[in-house]
This record gives structure tokens, sequence and C-alpha cells, in this order.
């Protein structure tokens, strides 16, 4: 861990289908996540608010893809596990839930605090597999979902981030069919629209600047946001959060991400999460 990080202990670890996040938590507003989250206090409890105005109060809590929620701790930071849905067999998720929100639960608490530990003390940003990501913080390997493999590609070229933002269109001709037959493969493979799959993965790729000095209107130019506008928009309805607030809150913030990621005058690398 870089020596800022040491010092505040705030870290987040970013692969393709999983995020290990501790750090500050933000001040509590209604979130939307395309991921799967997993919540772990560092001390005291949680509370957790959905749009439907359930609430639960826990040292951990889940929450499934997609549910607005609101989030907030008795302290000012927070451990969360995020788990990409298209990454793992279809129920799986909810299997899984409903185990973290039973008698297991104090297992896997203590699985995601010691694997912040060894995160903290030994990572030096070695790639991590996502079995291997699960066996050190939840303790074992989350069933593999099999995309088709039209649709894997497509998933690929969003996470690029290269060039022209990449379109339902041009996904469609590589994979040989009709734009309408491609969105319906997609939804089908993935639970998800085409769209709403892609509005994530690029709010999840601004995770890797979230340290850095850079001028965010470039940044989400580069990501591929028509303007400023949508970009505050779609961080502010995935994250609760502005734009500004999480490179605020993240000065502090040591990120390793499974392939480097360079933001310039030029634009950004591939995708490294």
């Amino acid at each position: 861990m870089d020596d800022i990080g040491r010092k505040s202990g705030h870290l987040m670890l970013i692969t393709p289908e999983r995020v290990f996040y501790a750090g500050l938590l933000g001040r509590p507003r209604q979130r939307c996540s395309g991921g799967f989250n997993i919540y772990v206090a560092f001390e005291g409890g949680l509370w957790l608010t959905t749009s439907d105005g359930r609430q639960v109060h826990g040292e951990m809590i889940a929450v499934l893809p997609n549910v607005r929620h609101t989030i907030a701790s008795d302290y000012r930071s927070v451990m969360s596990v995020v788990i990409e849905p298209e990454s793992v067999r279809p129920g799986a998720l909810e299997e899984f839930a409903a185990r973290l929100a039973g008698l297991e639960g104090a297992e896997f608490i203590n699985r995601i605090r010691a694997a912040y530990h060894e995160l903290r003390e030994h990572h030096e940003g070695n790639d991590f597999s996502s079995a291997e990501f699960d066996a050190l913080c939840l303790g074992e390997v989350l069933p593999q979902r099999e995309l088709d493999p039209r649709v894997a590609r497509a998933i690929l070229q969003i996470g690029k981030f290269s060039g022209e933002p990449v379109t339902a269109a041009s996904c469609a001709a590589e994979a040989g069919l009709s734009p309408s037959r491609f969105l319906h493969l997609f939804k089908e493979e993935t639970g998800i629209s085409f769209r709403s799959f892609r509005a994530w993965k690029r709010a999840r790729h601004l995770l890797h600047f979230a340290n850095q000095d850079i001028n965010l209107a470039h940044l989400a130019q580069d990501i591929g946001y028509p303007d400023s506008t949508h970009f505050s928009h779609s961080i502010r309805r995935f994250y609760g959060l502005k734009p500004r607030a999480i490179f605020s809150g993240s000065r502090d913030l040591a990120i390793y991400s499974h392939r480097r990621v360079a933001a310039g005058n030029s634009g950004l690398t591939q995708e490294a999460g």
C-alpha cells in the first residue's frame, strides 16, 4: 500500500468483476448500484433504508443489484464488497444474500474484516481473479455464469473505454445479429438492458481515478458521457454522491487495479477493473 493509504487505512481493489472498498462512506443519500453490495461496519452498526421503506440495522448488510437504498454508518467509514451480477450464475446472489442474513452472517463478517487486514498489510497490486477474490473475501468461490460468447464479447468492448463509445448497433453488427435481436439476447443473458449495463460500467470506471488530481470535465468526456450534466446525474444516481465529493473523499485512498489505467491528454487506456 502506498504511504498515504497506509496512514489512513483506506484502500480499494478493483478487478473486472469485483471491488473491495474500505474508506469513507459519505453523507447518506439514496444510491442505486449496478452491483451486488455487501456493506460491513468497521465498528458499530449500519443502517439501510430502501426506496420501499424497508429498514435494516446490523454489522453487515447485503443489497441486491439495482435496488435504490440509503446506507448510513455509526462511524464515517465502511467496508464493502461489490460483485458484478453478470459474472455469477442466475439466482446465486439471491441465495447468497439469504445466507448472509442468516446464521452464517457472523462468519462472513469476520472473513471480510480479515480480508481487509490482509489487503492492507500484504497487497502489492497483484492481479486477482474473481475466484481468488472470492476465496479471500468470502471464503468460497461463487458459481460463475456462462455467458453467450456474443454477449461476452460485447461486455469486453464496453469495458475498454477507448475511442468512440460502444453502441448496441456496433455490438450487434459484430455479433452478426440485428440490433433488436442483440438487445433481446443481451438482456436475456445478463438480466439487464444494454443501456443500463453500459451506464453502470461507465460509472464504475470512474473509481479507477478517484484518488487522482484530474479534470473532471475531461474525465467525463473520456469515459463517454455526452456532457457534465449527464456525468454528474449518473454518478449521483449510482453512488449517492456528486463526482467532486467522491474525489474529495478519496485523496487518501490507495487504489489497486487489475491492470494499470492512466489518464492523460490523449484519453484513457483500457478498463483496468
